[in-house]
């Protein structure tokens, strides 16, 4: 009995541990200026970048790139900012 809570407390606290991990990038195109939000981003050959834009949910590759690693609130922020409605 002693083993099986000690094992589901474990597995508990290695899930929350890579829960609360988590990074987030904002990645810049500086040929375009665009600006890019994600949590995941993967290198290709050739100094390329991959990753899924938080914002239009689409993939994106950009051989010259400027990843920044920001805290969660700016990364939230940013993205808030962006799906605000636009006033007229």
């Amino acid at each position: 009995m002693r083993h099986k809570i000690l094992a589901i407390l474990l597995a508990m606290f290695f899930l929350i541990g890579i829960a609360g991990c988590s990074s987030y990038y904002m990645v810049k195109d500086p040929s375009s200026g665009n600006i890019y939000y994600t949590d995941k981003i993967e290198k290709e050959k050739g100094g390329a970048v991959m990753f899924t834009d938080a914002k239009t949910e689409t993939n994106v590759t950009i051989q010259n790139s400027e990843v920044k690693k920001i805290s969660k609130k700016e990364y939230k922020s940013a993205l808030e900012a962006k799906e605000a409605p636009e006033t007229k």
